[in-house]
C-alpha cells in the first residue's frame, strides 16, 4: 500500500516539489557557507520524494545552532516554502485520490519551516 501511495504522490506533485528542494540544494551548495542550508534542502527533497513509511523526530543532541539555523531558513525560505505546499495540498485536494496526498503535504509543512535538528526515519506504517 505504502508503495502505491508514494507512486501516486510522486506523480501528482512529489516529483516537482522534491525537484525544487534538489535544486536550491544545488544553489545553496555553491557557497561555502551555506553548504549546511543544502544538506538540509538534499535531505528534505529525499523526504519530499517518497514521503509514505517516514517520520520525522527530533535529533537527539541538536542545539543552539539548530535552533539559530532554524531562525534564518524561516526567514528566508521556511514561510514560502510552507506555502508551497499549502498550494499543493489544495490542488490535490480536487481529487478523490489526491486526498490523502494533500495530507502528507501538509505534514511535510514543520520540517520545511524548521529543517534543522530533525532527522527522518523510516516509520514502517502506511501513513
Amino acid at each position: 500500500m505504502r508503495t502505491v501511495l508514494n507512486l501516486i504522490w510522486v506523480i501528482f506533485g512529489g516529483f516537482w516539489l522534491a525537484l525544487g528542494y534538489f535544486i536550491a540544494g544545488i544553489l545553496a551548495c555553491i557557497l561555502i557557507v551555506t553548504i549546511p542550508v543544502g544538506v538540509a534542502s538534499f535531505r528534505m527533497a529525499r523526504y519530499v520524494l517518497w514521503p509514505f513509511g517516514k517520520t520525522v523526530e527530533p535529533k537527539p543532541g541538536a542545539g543552539a545552532g539548530s535552533a539559530i539555523m532554524n531562525g534564518i531558513w524561516f526567514l528566508i525560505a521556511g514561510w514560502w516554502l510552507a506555502l508551497i505546499h499549502v498550494g499543493a495540498a489544495l490542488a490535490q485536494t480536487l481529487t478523490v485520490i489526491g486526498i490523502a496526498n494533500a495530507w502528507v503535504s501538509i505534514k511535510m509543512i514543520p520540517v520545511t519551516c524548521f529543517p534543522f535538528g530533525k532527522r527522518i526515519v523510516n516509520n514502517g506504517s502506511v501513513w
